[in-house]
C-alpha cells in the first residue's frame, strides 16, 4: 500500500513539471494555427501567513498571601481591687523606736514596742491620743539620761534636783498607803481611759499594757511625737493629803520655753492641760489650786506634740475601780474639749 501511493505520488509531480514546462514554452513563440491558445494565466496561489503566535503574557505570579495582623487585643485598664473595710472595731499594730527618728539617740531603753490601735469604727475622727501609764520600766532608775536635748540643766526641782543635766531614765513610782505600787494603778487606769477612747472614736498609742515596759522617758515621748497628736501621761503623788488633780505645766523661766522642742509646743501643751483639768472638773474631781505646778520634766522637754503629765491625786487617794472609772471619762472630756478648742 505504501508503495502504491509513493508510485501515485511521483506521477503526479512529473505530470506537473511537464505541464509548467510547456505553458512557458507556448507563451514565447506564437503559434501558425487558426486557433491560437489564450494565455494561461498564473493565477497566484495565496501564501498562508505564518500567524504570529500569540504573546506570551506571563502569568500573573499567584497572589501572595499576606498573613492577617491580628487586631491588638483591647488593652486591659487595670481596676483597683477597693481595699476591704475591717471588720473589727479596731486594729492593734507594734510601734518601734527607730535610730531615724528624731531625739530617739538620747534614749537609753527601748527594747520592747508600743501598740498603736488603730479605730475602725462609725465614729472614727482620726485623732491619735498616746496614754502613757507612768512608771513600770524594771531597772529605768539605774540609767541616767540627758534632761534636756541641747545638755542645759533643768531649770526646777523635782524627782531630780535644779541644775542636773542628767535624770533617772524611769523612775519606780511611789506606793499608796494600801501598799499597791503606783505603776500598778497607773495602768489601771490607762486600760479603762484606752477603751474609752476607742468607744469615742479616737486611735490610741498604749506605752504600756503589762506591768512592765521596757521603754524609757525619751523613748516614750519620741513615739508620741511620731505617732500621736498629744500625749498624757498619767500619775499620783508622793504626798499624803488627798491633795487633789493637777498637771505639771511648762515652767516660765525664758532660756527653757526657748529651747526646742519646747519653744515650739509649751502654749499648747499647756492648752492642753487647762483642758484635762475642766474634764476633770466636770466630773467632780477635786483640783488643787489652781490646776497647774511648773515642774522641768524630761517628757516636756522633748516633746514636739502637746504633753502633759497628769497627777490624779496621792497616795491616799481612792483607787478604787469606781473612782478610776469617773477620773478616765473626765480625762475623755477634757481631751475631748482640747480638739474642739
Amino acid at each position: 500500500m505504501y508503495k502504491k501511493n509513493m508510485k501515485h505520488l511521483v506521477l503526479a509531480l512529473t505530470a506537473c513539471f511537464l505541464l509548467s514546462s510547456c505553458g512557458s514554452k507556448n507563451a514565447d513563440i506564437q503559434s501558425d494555427s487558426v486557433i491560437s491558445s489564450a494565455p494561461v494565466t498564473s493565477v497566484p496561489v495565496a501564501t498562508a501567513v505564518p500567524e504570529k503566535p500569540a504573546e506570551s503574557v506571563p502569568a500573573s505570579p499567584a497572589a501572595t498571601s499576606v498573613p492577617e495582623t491580628p487586631a491588638p487585643a483591647p488593652t486591659e485598664i487595670p481596676t483597683e481591687t477597693p481595699t476591704p473595710e475591717p471588720t473589727e472595731p479596731y486594729t492593734a499594730a507594734e510601734v518601734w523606736l527607730t535610730d531615724d527618728l528624731l531625739y530617739a539617740s538620747f534614749s537609753a531603753i527601748h527594747s520592747e514596742p508600743a501598740i498603736l490601735y488603730t479605730n475602725n469604727q462609725a465614729n472614727k475622727n482620726g485623732h491619735t491620743v498616746c496614754v502613757n501609764a507612768g512608771h513600770g520600766t524594771s531597772g529605768g532608775e539605774s540609767v541616767r539620761t540627758q534632761c534636756h536635748p541641747d545638755g542645759t540643766p533643768k531649770v526646777t526641782g523635782g524627782s531630780t534636783a535644779e541644775g542636773a543635766t542628767t535624770a533617772m531614765a524611769v523612775a519606780s513610782g511611789m506606793d499608796f498607803a494600801d501598799g499597791t505600787p503606783e505603776r500598778v494603778v497607773t495602768l489601771q487606769e490607762a486600760l479603762i481611759l484606752r477603751d474609752l477612747l476607742l468607744e469615742n472614736g479616737y486611735n490610741v498609742l498604749m506605752i504600756r499594757e503589762t506591768d512592765d515596759r521596757q521603754l524609757d522617758n525619751i523613748a516614750r515621748t519620741v513615739l508620741a511625737n511620731n505617732y500621736a497628736d498629744c500625749h498624757v501621761a498619767i500619775h499620783w503623788d508622793s504626798t499624803d493629803y488627798d491633795k487633789g488633780a493637777y498637771y505639771m505645766s511648762v515652767p516660765g523661766d525664758p532660756t527653757y520655753r526657748s529651747m526646742e522642742p519646747v519653744a515650739s509646743t509649751w502654749e499648747r501643751s499647756n492648752h492642753f492641760g487647762d483642758c484635762l483639768i475642766e474634764g476633770l472638773r466636770s466630773v467632780g474631781t477635786p483640783i488643787f489650786e489652781g490646776g497647774s505646778i511648773e515642774m522641768d520634766l524630761t517628757q516636756t522637754s522633748y516633746s514636739s506634740v502637746p504633753s502633759i503629765d497628769i497627777e490624779l491625786g496621792d497616795r491616799v487617794s481612792d483607787h478604787g475601780d469606781e473612782a478610776l472609772a469617773t477620773l478616765a471619762r473626765g480625762l475623755l472630756a477634757g481631751i475631748d474639749l482640747f480638739f474642739t478648742s
